[in-house]
């Protein structure tokens, strides 16, 4: 449901904050996102986020900090420090080219690759918090089991429950000093300068301290779900593995370090696909169904536990 005065008073801002940056501003302004738990505006090169409702203040200005600090891999915010706007915490930024979706083969694996090892080689601030991950993941979980019935649910779950407990997030984390993005797929990548500027990772609302190899899980889940085809995971890999990327080891299998993340990726996939469907009334899709296809999979067999491979 919009939250129409939020939605309303955000796009003034936006609009403000654009005529103040330039007196020849083309107005063009459009909703990007407009969700419970995010809400996202454009006017003209300005973008204005209202972020989830329970953010907390110095969590996100300690992640707000990392992102200026590091403009090379991370899209610096415009202001250190978030405003409130109808109790909601607010951040401005530059607009950037995002992915064309409609073009998968021009997707910037290697660029996305490389700026996750260069993340996870950034020392990370004592102050900045724990990657949200494995919380997304289980809160996608608690939205499945309060969906109401559906046939595939129970798949998702059995897999889910073969995750060791800080997958899960009801444990620590197994190591928790590397810097790690926290919820890493195509959408999180623009091009700044728009539009053909650099490639840098946007949204900082997981940022925080963890295992990296949760960053590489999405892909790898959807190479493993036969979402994306084996030479794409081929270079994403190797454009992290040379890019000196410490989630993996630098050459062998990669899967013992992979494998616990890439499996609570296909669940979380999973439960909201199926969350989805069972509050739409109807079956899953092609694509949502290999994903249950591979929570099945999963169930049937115990998952390989990572070595420790960051340094």
């Amino acid at each position: 449901m919009t939250l129409a005065p939020l939605l309303a008073d955000l796009t003034a801002k936006a609009r403000a904050a654009a005529h103040a940056r330039s007196s020849s501003c083309p107005c063009g302004a459009a909703t990007l996102a407009d969700r419970p738990d995010g809400i996202v505006v454009r006017h003209a090169d300005i973008v204005a986020k209202a972020h989830p409702p329970e953010s907390d203040p110095t969590e996100l200005t300690s992640r707000l900090t990392v992102a200026t600090r590091n403009p090379e891999i991370l899209l610096p915010p415009l202001a250190p420090t978030p405003a409130d706007l109808h109790g909601r915490l607010v951040t401005f930024w530059p607009y950037g080219t995002p992915v064309d979706p409609d073009d998968p083969d021009a997707a910037p694996w290697e660029a996305a690759a490389a700026l996750l090892a260069r993340l996870h080689r950034t020392p990370a601030p004592d102050t900045l918090p724990t990657m949200r991950g494995p919380a997304k993941a289980a809160r996608a979980i608690a939205k499945l089991r309060n969906a109401g019935p559906h046939p595939a649910a129970a798949s998702v779950l059995r897999a889910w429950d073969t995750l060791p407990a800080w997958a899960r997030a009801e444990a620590p984390m197994p190591r928790t000093r590397t810097l790690c993005h926290g919820d890493l797929h195509l959408g999180q990548l623009i091009r700044h300068p728009a539009p053909e500027g650099p490639w840098l990772l946007i949204d900082v609302d997981d940022l925080g301290v963890g295992v990296p190899a949760w960053d590489l899980a999405r892909p790898a889940a959807w190479y493993a779900c036969g979402l994306l085809l084996p030479e794409e995971w081929a270079r994403f890999l190797a454009a992290y593995r040379e890019a000196g990327g410490p989630a993996v080891p630098a050459d062998g299998d990669p899967w013992p370090a992979l494998d616990v993340p890439a499996r609570a990726l296909t669940a979380q996939t999973a439960a909201r696909a199926v969350a989805k469907a069972a509050a739409a009334g109807r079956d899953l899709d092609e694509v949502e169904q290999s994903v249950v296809d591979a929570c099945d999979r999963m169930a049937t067999l115990p998952p390989q536990l990572a070595q420790e491979h960051a340094k």
